[in-house]
C-alpha cells in the first residue's frame, strides 16, 4: 500500500503525519496490496484530489471540500472508517464509521510518551495564517510559544504535548492537544473557516466548536481570506486549500507582500496595525479551555484499533 495525503508545498503538520504514522499503526503496509491507496489523515475525500480506477482503503479521512468522489463501488472503495459523524452521513455509510480522526493515535507513539511541560500557553494558526501573518510577534508580545504548522510534524506534535495550553486556529492543532490530554481553545481569523470539518471531529468526542474571533494580523494574510482589514475588504479566492488548483494562492500572496523593505519604523507601524489581533489573540489565550473527557476519547481510540485489527485480518 502507499498512503495518500494531501501535500501542500509550504508544508502542515497535520497532512504530513501520515507519512510516518502509519508504519506506527499497521507496520508493514507498504509491502502488501500495491494495487491499494490508504487515504488516512485528512479532508481528503474530494473528487480532484483522489485518482479513479484505484483501490482505495478509507482510513478515517474526512469530507470538507469539493465535491465528494462516487463511493458506491465496494471493488474501488473499502471504508472502514471516517473522521466523524457529518462525513459518515454524506459518504452514506453508518454513523457508527464515523469514529475518530486517526491522528490522535499519535499520542500512542514511544516517543512521544512522558513529555516534559516546557511551554505555558502555545498557539498553532492555520498554515494560511503562518504564510502571511505577523503571528510569532504577536506571541511575542503576549506571552504566547508560536507553533509554526509548517514545521517538521514530529516537532510541531512535541511542542503541542509539551505545552500546558493550546490556542488553535489548526484543527489539527486541537486535535493533537486533546489528544494529549491538553486544554485548548479554538480561535479563527476567518468568517470563511471550513466548520463543516471541525464539527465533524467534535461531535466524536463530546467536545464543542466555538471559534473566538480573532482579527487578521496584516494586510497580507486579509488578502489571501478575503477578510477586512483597517476597513478595507478583499475578495477571497476559490477554491479550497484541499484542492491543487488553490497553489494559486502562491501568486496571490506574491502580490499581497510586495511591499517596500522593511525597516524599523515600518515593522513598528505594522505591529501597531496588528493591536486588534494581539488583543483578541490575549483574550482568547485566557479564556476557559476545553478537553473532551478522558472515557470518551478512550473509547473512540479502542474502536479505532478494533478497526485495525480487521485490516490486518483482511490485508495481511
Amino acid at each position: 500500500m502507499k498512503p495518500y495525503y494531501w501535500e501542500s508545498q509550504h508544508g502542515n503538520f497535520g497532512d504530513d503525519l501520515n507519512l510516518w504514522l502509519w508504519d506506527f499503526l499497521l507496520p508493514g503496509f507498504r509491502e502488501v496490496h500495491p494495487e491499494t491507496l490508504l487515504v488516512g489523515v485528512g479532508t481528503v475525500l474530494n473528487r480532484a484530489l483522489l485518482p479513479e480506477a484505484t483501490h482505495k482503503l478509507v482510513i478515517g479521512s474526512g469530507f470538507g471540500y469539493g465535491t465528494l468522489p462516487d463511493m458506491s463501488d465496494p471493488k474501488e472503495w473499502d471504508i472502514r472508517s471516517v473522521r466523524g459523524p457529518l462525513t459518515a452521513a454524506k459518504v452514506g455509510v453508518a454513523p457508527e464509521l464515523g469514529i475518530i480522526d486517526p491522528a490522535v493515535m499519535v499520542a500512542d507513539l514511544p516517543e512521544f510518551q512522558d513529555l516534559r511541560k516546557i511551554y505555558k500557553r502555545s498557539f498553532v494558526p492555520h498554515w494560511e495564517s503562518a504564510i502571511a501573518g505577523l503571528w510569532p510577534a504577536i506571541c511575542d508580545a503576549v506571552g504566547l510559544n508560536y507553533i509554526d504548522p509548517r514545521g517538521e510534524a514530529k516537532d510541531v506534535i512535541r511542542k503541542i504535548g509539551q505545552s500546558e495550553l493550546i490556542v488553535a486556529e489548526s484543527m489539527h492543532g486541537a486535535i493533537l492537544a486533546d489528544a494529549f490530554r491538553v486544554p485548548w481553545t479554538a480561535v479563527s481569523t476567518s468568517h470563511s473557516i471550513n466548520s463543516f470539518k471541525w464539527n465533524d471531529w467534535a461531535q466524536t468526542l463530546g467536545v464543542t466548536y466555538r471559534p473566538r474571533r480573532v482579527p487578521v494580523s496584516t494586510r497580507a494574510e486579509a488578502m489571501i481570506k478575503g477578510a477586512r482589514f483597517w476597513g478595507m475588504g478583499f475578495q477571497a479566492k476559490e477554491p479550497q486549500p484541499e484542492d491543487p488548483n488553490r497553489r494559486q494562492i502562491d501568486g496571490d500572496l506574491a502580490v499581497a507582500e510586495r511591499e517596500p523593505r522593511q525597516t524599523s519604523l515600518r515593522a513598528a507601524a505594522k505591529r501597531a496595525l496588528a493591536a486588534p489581533a494581539t488583543l483578541a489573540l490575549w483574550q482568547a489565550s485566557r479564556a476557559a479551555p476545553q478537553l473532551s473527557r478522558d472515557s470518551a476519547l478512550a473509547e473512540r481510540k479502542e474502536r479505532f484499533r478494533t478497526v485495525l485489527d480487521g485490516i490486518r485480518r483482511d490485508y495481511f
